[in-house]
């Protein structure tokens, strides 16, 4: 799962692939999709005062994914943000978001295949809160979340710290969050098993000019319980898990075309073993009547974790020892393209559609060498949104 602190949108790819602590496959769905996940709001906090109007947005997605001759899973998701002055120095910012799953499972030894019967089916219900303080530069967040599904419960709680330069054109993060995760899987392998998550941020946004800025943050998060995913026959991971993570994002406005160019870069190091690369353009570009295009594309590249043995199962697997055949944490490329048009109304209200498509192969790995004998993954979801300011 993500950190709570990280406010910004994440490369869903690098989420699907090493979100390995999320039970079953349906929740590297949801990552793959990029939903909200607990202790993560959109990011409204970046300056140092209170903001002097209010957010309500509501949004909609559908999400599928597929391998060659077989449909997977299936994903929808309402949800609803607000963010609310509250006087001068005061802000509330809440989310909260229903998931609908279902699908046939996986193609990889999952103990809730369709020749079972089982199938997947469940309903996730999450909720974020964070009281953002104002005070003379400074910047003071505190937030706790939840997510509840009927086999996986999360809570978490964070604070953050922003402070800006004298001259307002660098401002300095730091954050902290604590995560506590309980399992108990349907299938009776994984009974009343914990997780516990710190993490720590440390970022700085810096203005270059009156038209571009550039934003890096460090984070760490040293992760300790049950990482193993019940419905994976024989997958016995490491019962630790430390993740070091570097994101840098820029962005330039152009007046010239009336237009935004955001590019991205993150780095992130797995004590799995696994390594990932992530790099991403977006070209923001303003058109008449209010409208927005937005066109996206990403590329992800990572290395298999150090206990990912390659088929055929259960090839490899010694007894006592670490061990997943988990596809998700093999090694890879992927390349995801997306697309958003956005209009906005008279009276502060915008509305906007996304479609985005992700695709993963072995052969797509940066450098060559993606583990043999994977199928291609593919995915596609459409996204609604409709926003009023006031």
């Amino acid at each position: 799962m993500r950190s709570p602190l990280n406010s910004g949108a994440a490369a869903p790819d690098g989420e699907a692939a090493t979100d390995a602590p999320r039970i079953s496959e349906r929740s590297a769905a949801l990552i793959a999709a990029a939903l909200a996940l607990p202790g993560i709001l959109p990011s409204h906090a970046y300056a140092q005062t209170a903001p002097d109007e209010g957010v309500v947005a509501l949004r909609y997605l559908d999400y599928r994914d597929w391998q060659p001759g077989a449909r997977r899973m299936t994903v929808r998701n309402p949800s609803l943000y607000a963010l609310v002055p509250l006087g001068s120095s005061l802000a509330f910012e809440g989310s909260v978001i229903y998931d609908a799953m279902s699908g046939a499972s996986p193609l990889y030894h999952d103990t809730l295949s369709g020749a079972s019967g089982l199938g997947i089916t469940d309903y996730r219900t999450a909720g974020d809160a964070r009281l953002t303080k104002y005070i003379d530069g400074n910047a003071l967040a505190f937030g706790v979340a939840g997510s509840y599904e009927r086999d996986y419960q999360s809570r978490a709680a964070s604070f953050e710290w922003r402070r800006a330069s004298a001259d307002r054109n660098t401002t300095f993060a730091v954050g902290v969050a604590a995560t506590r995760d309980s399992i108990d899987s349907a299938n009776g392998v994984a009974r009343n098993q914990h997780r516990e998550t710190y993490d720590l941020l440390l970022g700085v946004t810096q203005v270059l000019s009156g038209d571009s800025l550039v934003e890096s943050s460090l984070t760490w998060s040293d992760g300790r319980g049950y990482y193993s995913d019940p419905y994976k026959l024989l997958d016995t991971r490491p019962d630790r898990r430390r993740i070091f993570a570097w994101l840098t994002r820029y962005n330039r406005y152009l007046p010239g075309p009336d237009a935004t160019l955001r590019v991205a870069y993150r780095y992130l190091d797995d004590s799995f073993g696994d390594r990932s690369h992530m790099v991403e353009a977006a070209w923001v570009q303003t058109l008449p009547r209010g409208y927005t295009l937005t066109p996206t594309l990403r590329y992800y590249t990572q290395g298999a974790a150090d206990f990912y043995r390659d088929p055929p199962f259960p090839e490899g697997f010694v007894q006592g020892e670490p061990y997943t055949a988990d596809t998700r944490l093999s090694a890879y490329g992927a390349i995801t393209a997306g697309v958003r048009l956005a209009r906005s109304f008279p009276g502060g209200v915008t509305a906007d559609v996304a479609f985005t498509f992700y695709r993963q192969r072995a052969g797509w790995r940066a450098g060559g060498g993606g583990s043999p004998g994977l199928l291609e993954f593919s995915a596609r979801w459409i996204e609604f949104g409709l926003e009023k300011r006031f």
